[in-house]
């Protein structure tokens, strides 16, 4: 059971924004907001000295982004809980503060009960993402879903040897067929996998558990 009140720095470029996000969480006995700012500089300055539980963190500040933001934050604390909190629906940034260590993100449209929730489950070191933004998510990941190719035994014996860093000759030495045979391996590999060189063949196919 949680009996002491969370404490929350809130960063976002819009004082007003600000006023109204504090004036929202006064609401709640379990939150607590200890500062804001609304430059990235000035709230890494505070976040080095002074421990918070969680970060409300917009995308756009004038000085840097959130999104370097919040690899900053958990370079000097990297037990800090950070939520992104912003109008940005596009998946690239919203996947971009994720792979930054952000534990949730809402959209500013969000209820005020979502936000209090989001805020108590990254607390809670779970991660959080609004209805919305799981959608934007969803869609995301379903259109980066690649097909992965079939590849036959030979194929994928030429691809581990091309990956070993072998040349034409050598692999067509080792596996006693032509070089024009290797090459013609290699060019169905390439159009398989929808890549124009060897190193990208070899990128697709790790990435994809071919390797």
């Amino acid at each position: 059971m949680q009996h002491k009140a969370i404490k929350i720095v809130i960063i976002d470029d819009h004082p007003m924004v600000i006023e109204g996000l504090k004036t929202l969480l006064e609401g709640f006995e379990s939150l607590s907001v200890k500062n804001y700012f609304t430059t990235g500089k000035e709230a890494l300055k505070y976040l080095k000295i002074t421990a918070v539980d969680v970060i409300l963190l917009d995308v756009n500040l004038p000085d840097i982004s959130g999104i370097d933001m919040a690899k900053h934050i958990l370079a000097n604390n990297p037990n800090s809980k950070i939520l992104g909190l912003s109008t940005y629906n596009e998946a690239s940034i919203i996947t971009q503060m994720i792979r930054n260590g952000v534990k949730g993100y809402l959209l500013k449209n969000a209820s005020a009960d979502e936000l209090c929730l989001a805020i108590k489950q990254v607390y809670n070191n779970n991660v959080y993402y609004g209805n919305e933004v799981q959608k934007i998510l969803t869609e995301f990941i379903a259109q980066e879903i690649v097909e992965v190719p079939q590849l036959t035994r030979r194929e994928k014996h030429i691809l581990q040897l091309i990956a070993d860093g072998k040349k034409t000759n050598d692999i067509a030495e080792e596996l006693f067929i032509s070089p024009l045979t290797v090459e013609t391996h290699r060019r169905n590999l390439m159009q398989k996998m929808d890549v124009s060189n060897a190193a990208a063949m070899v990128r697709f196919a790790i990435k994809n558990g071919l390797l």
